[in-house]
């Protein structure tokens, strides 16, 4: 089966608005901690809306830019499998084939997939390239109208931290492993803050990942779980 840049595109475009939405979020809340141009870039590069809040959490919380890195790597583990799966359906040599993997993000995996543990790489690009320009643009537009906002705590903006973290790990708590890795995690954050430097409890609280061991394919549910809950 041939690969349908076309149709990845089409199948992307009703993921614009919500990507607008939440980067505009992401913009609000960076500009006070990070400046108008960092949060710009970060979108453009990192494109991972978890990996960006909770490396924003992190600064946020006093912590220092390795710890951001390093949090907003841990919630980008989850593409590690992701990426070993469809490998195989990225055609050309080491350097094109990194420069394919770029297009992953989880959306666009879903879409590339054909139902029968084959994905559609073309697919998988034409899907992230709205959503890319979508998170980007919301980005900026966030950026710019927070420069507008004194306090974003007066809009009740400083909520949205925990309510994102909420949503993303309702949606991660699906078995009983997950279940114990976020609680796990969960309680070693809590134990860490009152003394840790900011962002180490959310590093720390990684570590009831490692629950996921003595089940591999709940490895990764597990790791998200646990950064999720600590966030």
């Amino acid at each position: 089966m041939s690969s349908d840049v076309g149709v990845g595109l089409r199948a992307g475009l009703p993921l614009v608005l919500p990507a607008v939405a939440v980067g505009a979020s992401f913009g609000v809340l960076a500009q006070p901690v990070m400046g108008s141009v960092a949060p710009v870039v970060m979108s453009m590069i990192v494109f991972s809306s978890a990996a960006q809040f909770a490396a924003l959490t992190v600064l946020a919380a006093g912590g220092g830019a390795v710890a951001a890195i390093a949090a907003g790597m841990l919630m980008n583990g989850r593409w590690l499998p992701m990426g070993l799966a469809i490998a195989p359906y990225l055609p050309g040599g080491r350097l094109r084939r990194a420069v394919q993997s770029l297009a992953l993000v989880d959306a666009s995996f879903a879409l590339a997939s054909r139902g029968d543990g084959t994905y559609d790489r073309g697919v998988m690009i034409g899907a992230t390239i709205p959503q890319w320009f979508a998170w980007t643009g919301g980005t900026l537009l966030g950026v710019l109208g927070g420069t507008l906002v004194d306090d974003p705590g007066t809009w009740g903006l400083d909520a949205m931290f925990p309510a994102f973290f909420l949503v993303l790990l309702a949606g991660e708590t699906r078995g009983r492993l997950p279940r114990i890795a976020a609680g796990l995690g969960g309680m070693i954050a809590l134990a860490l803050m009152p003394f840790a430097p900011g962002g180490v409890p959310v590093l720390a609280a990684a570590a009831a990942a490692l629950i996921g061991l003595a089940a591999p394919r709940g490895a990764t549910a597990s790791l998200r779980a646990a950064g999720e809950a600590a966030a």
